[in-house]
């Protein structure tokens, strides 16, 4: 009697487990899908509402001072100033962040992982505007290194935590192994800890790209340029016009930045992660 009963536990287990795998199978392909879909839908409306917001501006009546802020020359202009502050301020981070978070993973440099860490979360927390004006006290200058600066401290931390973070999360056991085959250290973090940090770096880059984005708004007080000209041009003229206008690029560009950054992580990710 005892052994029909243990078939039918074992059936029950096996089609439980089945179930299990079956519904977690169907999740993960559900997220994929949302994230593929994502991936098409996210340009696409960016690229609707600029065309839109372009559309309801240039087909509806402007004053001489909207038409003088207004044109395709000043916008591409400042569209152009705001990719540049963008892509400046992602370079210095990577540049800074990535080496930098090598370093503190090292065993004799360990130890200042906190202080560094503190010191960007010191960026981080502080106002962007603050650093702004106090970058521009300090030298008394005004320019594009001076919009620049700031706002690539501002965006440091998700960099640089996230490369210690990654690095640190390296299997031991695969760092033993590649020891025990005669890797060098350097080797070591050539082929085994990057490759399996670069989920993380990524990660920490696309929110870095987003934070340098929107902290680029600011960089017209210090004579940098940018899509914050029309914000406070309209802002100051009670253009509502002008700030709508200087407001949604602002965004649009985000989400776009926002984007690339989800396309890196697809493209870039080590196949054996993805």
């Amino acid at each position: 009697m005892s052994a029909p009963a243990t078939t039918s536990s074992t059936a029950s287990g096996t089609g439980s487990g089945s179930g299990s795998g079956s519904g977690s199978g169907s999740g993960d392909a559900s997220i994929a899908l949302g994230d593929s879909a994502r991936l098409f839908i996210q340009p696409v409306a960016v690229i609707i509402a600029v065309i839109g917001v372009l559309w309801w501006a240039f087909a509806t009546p402007m004053s001489e001072t909207q038409a003088a802020s207004l044109n395709a020359a000043s916008i591409t202009e400042r569209t152009l100033q705001h990719v540049q502050i963008t892509i400046t301020v992602t370079l210095i981070v990577v540049a800074v962040g990535v080496p930098l978070g090598i370093i503190l993973t090292r065993h004799k440099t360990r130890f200042l992982a906190p202080v560094a860490i503190g010191i960007a979360n010191i960026g981080q927390a502080a106002p962007a505007i603050g650093l702004l004006v106090l970058l521009f006290l300090f030298t008394n200058k005004t320019g594009f290194w001076i919009g620049v600066l700031p706002v690539a401290f501002y965006s440091l931390l998700p960099v640089l935590r996230n490369t210690i973070v990654g690095i640190n999360n390296v299997d031991p056991a695969l760092i033993d192994a590649a020891r025990g085959q005669g890797m060098s250290a350097g080797r070591i973090l050539r082929t085994v800890e990057m490759p399996l940090a670069v989920p993380f770096i990524l990660a920490g880059l696309r929110t870095t790209l987003v934070l340098a984005v929107g902290t680029a708004t600011l960089s017209f007080l210090v004579d940098a340029g940018g899509l914050g000209i029309f914000i406070d041009t309209g802002y100051r003229l009670a253009d509502y016009k002008t700030m709508v206008v200087g407001a949604v690029l602002a965004v649009a560009l985000a989400l776009l930045v926002d984007w690339l950054g989800a396309v890196a992580e697809v493209l870039f990710n080590p196949k054996g992660l993805r």
